[in-house]
């Protein structure tokens, strides 16, 4: 059966790499993402079976070596979804279905909203990466909740933001309604402060604002059984100023610090230029040394304390392996999924288990 097993996956990444990745790729990428989304809604009983038949030890889902306690959740395996693929809570089934350990769904905000006007994303095939500037789009968090109602054993973590019309001096109460509205259907908050796409909103990375920010949402989780809250951050931000953001961390007892969002960095791209310069957010390969820097460096400064979930430019099972090495408790994949199929998180766990061997 094992055979059988191995067989089907090696088909499934050949079929990816010589037939679906060069067709996909020939297409603008949001269209595909909207396609490939409802595709998966659609056949959803095929990825139901796929999971039931092959995913207990092809996946590595279920090997009881990748099992890992991270502030007080038992993750399956430590390979997640990062935010922004299943932004409206519509296929986290599906993609658990891959391999996935998790699923963060969102950036979420408390009214519906269309995000930055089309075109919003490009590839950078010969970076391998992305440029992004969605800016939020997402059906509101009264939507999306309803979709999170029946959602089974799939470990949901619920990224939070701010809407766009909203002043930064109101965010705090965005990020509150989002709270309360999706409490009871997540097992876990990250408060996005920093994605580039939405106006003004790294400013609230400053210590006085996250504080204004996270204080109503400690508040309100002391109310209930508690959640697990962390705070998302820019990988632009300057080494002092993510030492503060340990610091506050430790202070108000945040429970660990999601790195990092996507870049406005540009430096030594290959692409062309008319390309590379698009606004918006670079995610992928030209993210993932300092990514992994900051990685580095939360864990050393906070005495390997604070449980980080390392992302940004995982483009390889290499690349994985490096994050948890230099200090991530959990990783979470977007790009490199995109770049690598639906085999990839599966991979990764894989090299995992070898690498505990």
């Amino acid at each position: 059966m094992s055979f059988f097993k191995e067989l089907f996956h090696k088909t499934e990444q050949i079929l990816w790499s010589a037939f679906l990745k060069p067709f996909f790729f020939s297409f603008d990428p949001e269209k595909v993402h909207h396609f490939v989304v409802g595709a998966m809604k659609l056949f959803s009983p095929i990825f139901y079976l796929r999971k039931s038949f092959y995913h207990f030890k092809l996946s590595g889902k279920n090997h009881p070596s990748l099992e890992k306690e991270v502030f007080g959740i038992k993750f399956p395996n430590p390979v997640g979804l990062a935010a922004g693929f299943d932004k409206n809570a519509e296929v986290y089934k599906q993609m658990s279905s891959l391999g996935f350990g998790f699923i963060e769904i969102g950036t979420v905000t408390p009214v519906a909203q269309d995000g930055n006007p089309k075109k919003r994303i490009f590839r950078l095939v010969n970076d391998n990466a992305l440029i992004n500037r969605l800016g939020f789009n997402n059906d509101g968090v009264d939507k999306i909740v309803d979709r999170l109602r029946n959602r089974g054993d799939v470990i949901i973590g619920g990224n939070i933001g701010k809407n766009k019309v909203t002043p930064n001096e109101n965010a705090k109460d965005d990020y509150l309604i989002c709270f309360k509205a999706l409490y009871d259907h997540v097992d876990y908050f990250a408060v996005n402060v920093s994605s580039p796409n939405t106006p003004n909103l790294r400013d609230l990375q400053n210590i006085n604002d996250l504080r204004e920010i996270l204080f109503p949402l400690i508040k309100e989780n002391k109310k209930r059984e508690t959640k697990p809250i962390l705070i998302k951050i820019s990988p632009d931000l300057n080494d002092s100023d993510i030492k503060k953001i340990v610091d506050l961390s430790f202070d108000l007892k945040i429970d660990g610090i999601i790195t990092s969002n996507t870049t406005l960095d540009r430096n030594n791209l290959k692409s062309k230029k008319k390309l590379a310069i698009e606004s918006g957010g670079l995610s992928g390969e030209p993210l993932n040394k300092r990514s992994t820097d900051i990685i580095r460096l939360i864990h050393q400064y906070s005495n390997k304390k604070l449980p980080i979930i390392g992302v940004g430019g995982i483009m390889s099972t290499q690349d994985a392996l490096d994050k948890l090495k230099a200090g991530a408790s959990l990783i979470q994949l977007y790009t490199g999924f995109i770049y690598n199929g639906p085999s990839f998180a599966r991979n990764i766990n894989k090299e995992i288990i070898k690498s505990l061997n």
